[in-house]
């Protein structure tokens, strides 16, 4: 795909996204949310950001102070009154959907007990209330981005019910998948919620195995799809990685995309960090140094020059904490610190307790998230692990690629396409990249990595500086969707057609 930095004939792209950072966040989906809009905009795009006006959203410090225009979106036979408020905000336009009974709640999509039992009826209202605000707005936008499961309604709805419609009849739609395994899956007594006909309650449409499944619409009827790494685009092709939609997925192979995220250059500098104890650029890496003896002297480790190895990650089995969990005592058997940073599976979460308990000369473990201390850790140590068993893009990796730590990666996802192995022979590469999932494999590469820092510092330090000066902006991936918009336009009315 060829990418212009230069935009033709600016568009107007309506962005709908449930959650974006700095109004709501659950994850990774809020800063793509947050930041790419803004990209977007700087090319000299018209960007209407749409999401749920959530409990969690600020209302003052987003500027929601406006009466909104009333919206009226049909739910089966009922017709649930809601709001839409515009605020201007940072050079693009900010549209919250509000619905009190479906928004105003202490969580986004689930309580610790699980998923609100009507997220289908939820996140139908959402698909349709940004629709009904175009309307009411009278914004006829070039082109509509829709984000996982909760607005992939949107694609669908464009080709049926509002497919003649004088706003947004008509309007080519990019889908984007963030992470494949949450499709929006619901029992088929949810599907009068939709408004959509019975005749797409088939296994050729949104039927999936007895029930409903929201991303699979958004997979046939959408203009085009991407996902956030060329390497996860084809991967999830496979019956490994295709959550059952492989087959769906491998029909639409010419319409489907992979655009790597970027990351936020701004929080994420080295050389103006204000969490960070001392600053440092690819010029002068002095600060690093002081940043990895403040991190060991913040975790109790006796000063001293041993690797440190960092982990900033949801503890969870697909984030390969097992494969960690099972080497880990070795690893500390190499004279090196363990610094570990996240919350997930309450297994992993007693073993990392258990380690640093067992081990506290050699290892730290936080259980708990706090973005301060991931940027030290980002900051501080030599080496980052990311085992990953799938990792449709990663952004740590790119966080360590920035602050000169070097990624050991499994190649899966965007993990595979952002970190190259490290060739002492020819000097190329930024990191270390294992293939077999398992903790033989992790270990050596580890080890490898090791060996380097310790008996090779000036090869180390080319290696580093050479990921530092790598550009991971939102900007480069903003340029990517821009072109999808325009492929998108040019062959409106692909995917599915009723």
């Amino acid at each position: 795909m060829s990418i212009s930095r230069k935009t033709a004939k600016p568009l107007t792209v309506a962005f709908a996204v449930s959650e974006a950072a700095p109004f709501a966040k659950t994850g990774g989906l809020a800063d793509v949310g947050g930041a790419l809009p803004h990209a977007l905009a700087e090319l000299g795009h018209d960007v209407h950001l749409f999401m749920p006006l959530y409990r969690q959203v600020d209302r003052r410090a987003a500027g929601v102070t406006s009466k909104g225009i009333p919206l009226n979106v049909p739910i089966s036979a009922r017709v649930p009154s809601g709001k839409a408020y515009t605020v201007r905000r940072n050079g693009l336009t900010v549209h919250f959907i509000e619905q009190a009974a479906y928004f105003d709640r202490d969580h986004l999509y689930n309580t610790p007990g699980g998923d609100y039992a009507d997220n289908c009826e939820r996140f139908v209202f959402f698909c349709r209330g940004v629709l009904e605000a175009l309307r009411a707005l009278k914004i006829r936008p070039d082109v509509i981005h829709a984000h996982d499961w909760q607005t992939a309604l949107i694609p669908v709805y464009l080709k049926t019910l509002y497919k003649d419609d004088p706003v947004v009849g008509g309007v080519p739609s990019v889908f984007t998948i963030h992470n494949l395994g949450f499709q929006g899956v619901f029992w088929h007594l949810d599907w009068h919620l939709t408004g959509l006909p019975w005749g797409l309650y088939t296994s050729g449409a949104l039927e999936f195995y007895g029930k409903i499944n929201l991303m699979k619409g958004a997979l046939l009827f959408s203009d085009i799809i991407s996902t956030v790494s060329g390497t996860y685009a084809s991967e999830i092709k496979t019956r490994e990685h295709g959550w059952g939609l492989e087959g769906v997925l491998k029909d639409r192979s010419a319409d489907l995309y992979g655009v790597l995220n970027g990351i936020d250059t701004d929080a994420w500098n080295p050389a103006t960090d204000q969490l960070i104890p001392a600053n440092f650029s690819v010029r002068n890496l002095e600060g690093k140094k002081k940043c990895k003896q403040a991190l060991m002297a913040e975790m109790g480790f006796n000063p001293c020059e041993a690797p440190v190895i960092g982990v900033v990650s949801r503890l969870v089995e697909q984030k390969g904490m097992d494969i960690l969990a099972e080497m880990a005592d070795g690893l500390l058997d190499n004279d090196v610190r363990l610094v570990a940073l996240g919350t997930g599976s309450p297994r992993f979460e007693e073993f990392f307790r258990g380690l640093a308990a067992r081990r506290p000369d050699r290892a730290a473990c936080i259980v708990g998230y706090d973005e301060t201390l991931a940027h030290r850790i980002e900051a501080g140590a030599d080496i980052f692990l990311m085992p990953s068993r799938y990792e449709p893009c990663g952004l740590n990796q790119l966080y360590s690629l920035r602050y000169g730590t070097a990624p050991v990666v499994r190649a899966t996802g965007g993990l595979n396409d952002t970190i190259r192995e490290f060739n002492p022979a020819t000097g190329d590469g930024n990191g270390f990249k294992f293939h077999e999932p398992t903790p033989h494999a992790l270990y050596w590469k580890t080890v490898e990595a090791i060996t380097l820092l310790k008996n090779r510092p000036g090869e180390w330090e080319k290696m580093i500086r050479q990921g530092m000066k790598e550009d991971h902006s939102w900007s480069k991936s903003a340029r990517s969707y821009q072109s999808l918009y325009r492929q998108a336009r040019a062959r409106a009315g692909g995917g599915f057609n009723l």
